[in-house]
């Protein structure tokens, strides 16, 4: 069912307001995973073709326990690969993250509260106009 008119407008000023009042929230879900590490990416590969030949060599010998561990090999390369670089940057305990993420934290539920009363505001008034 498409929206009606009013309520694309509401959207549009919804959509613009997060924009201008939370543009780290904006900017930390547009900017999607993050980067892919080169060196992860081919630990990953190497890792998953290892894990890839362990699976066939317990195959041919007929030893179940080798096949499963080649998988978790192989499993674990896949997620070595596709590991973005933030990601790495908090594993090794960068200094950075954790006072960006402090502060990020103490000032966003002031802006979500402001934006949630604002929300409150406007569907007060459109019920009221409305009655």
């Amino acid at each position: 069912m498409p929206l009606s008119e009013q309520e694309q407008k509401l959207l549009d000023e919804m959509e613009r307001s997060l924009y201008h009042n939370d543009a780290d929230f904006v900017s930390a879900v547009g900017a999607g995973r993050g980067r892919l590490s080169y060196s992860s990416l081919v630990l990953g590969v190497l890792l998953a073709v290892v894990g890839l030949a362990v699976v066939i060599v317990g195959v041919v010998i007929h030893i179940p326990l080798i096949g499963i561990l080649g998988f978790a090999v192989m499993f674990t390369g896949v997620l070595v690969a596709l590991r973005p670089t933030k990601a790495l940057g908090r594993l090794r305990g960068g200094s950075a993250a954790p006072g960006a993420s402090q502060s990020g934290a103490s000032r966003k539920p002031a802006n979500k509260a402001g934006f949630m009363d604002r929300l409150n505001d406007r569907w007060d008034d459109r019920n009221e106009k409305n009655d």
